[in-house]
């Protein structure tokens, strides 16, 4: 095991052969490291967390911090719901710079096996990723998301919460997905719909003006 200058490990931590920990890691109590994970500088890992073999969690990664639970009181002010569970981390996962990955509420958060993570993604509490699965950067995915096996997002992609998608899912940059998609295939556009389907109407929205002042005449001429 390696282990840089001014990290910092807490109770009950393992760290299993070859593990990387470079400058500045901050490790909460009873994290688990598997075989031959890199974690690269200022990244924190807050208690219970689990990683996988083969791993590699790039700078400023954030792995474990609360999810964003609070009850609305009735003046409008907000109490927070405490996040009891944890982060569990598969094999030969990547997550990239100032990635989040949040605790859940009960239970865990999972990154499952071979899933890759850009920059500045956010995955919130009790989200579970399905293996193979890869994310650009700034993809936003909301609570209790239960994504498929071999995803693909493109950059900002956005879920809503309590939704899922099937396995072999492609979905183009900046979509917006309110609902489940449950059929494997490639979607886009807000709210996400079929590619092709998407295409239609955005050449359809495109020609509007020009629909307009051919109704405009013939309104006129009515």
């Amino acid at each position: 095991v390696y282990i840089g200058p001014h990290c910092f490990i807490g109770n009950n931590c393992i760290l299993e052969d070859y593990v990387c920990l470079r400058s500045n890691v901050a490790l909460y109590d009873n994290v688990q490291i598997g075989v031959r994970t890199v974690i690269h500088s200022n990244v924190t890992c807050y208690s219970e967390t689990q990683i996988g073999e083969d791993c590699i969690i790039h700078a400023g990664a954030v792995i474990g911090s609360d999810g964003f639970g609070n009850f609305e009181n009735q003046d409008g002010t907000f109490q927070k719901i405490p996040q009891l569970g944890n982060v569990i981390i598969g094999d030969n996962v990547e997550i990239g710079a100032n990635t989040t990955i949040d605790r859940a509420l009960i239970g865990s958060t999972v990154i499952e096996n071979g899933v890759k993570l850009d920059n500045l993604v956010h995955i919130a509490h009790n989200v579970r990723v399905g293996e193979n699965t890869a994310m650009a950067a700034q993809v936003g995915i909301s609570g209790s998301v239960k994504i498929g096996k071999r995803n693909r997002f493109g950059g900002q992609v956005g879920l809503s919460g309590h939704i899922e998608t099937a396995d072999d899912v492609l979905i183009y940059a900046q979509a917006g997905v309110p609902k489940s998609l449950l059929e494997p295939g490639t979607y886009s556009g807000t709210p996400a719909r079929n590619k092709l389907l998407h295409f239609k109407i955005e050449a359809v929205l495109n020609n509007l003006p020009e629909i307009y002042k051919d109704m405009k005449k013939l309104k006129e001429k009515l």
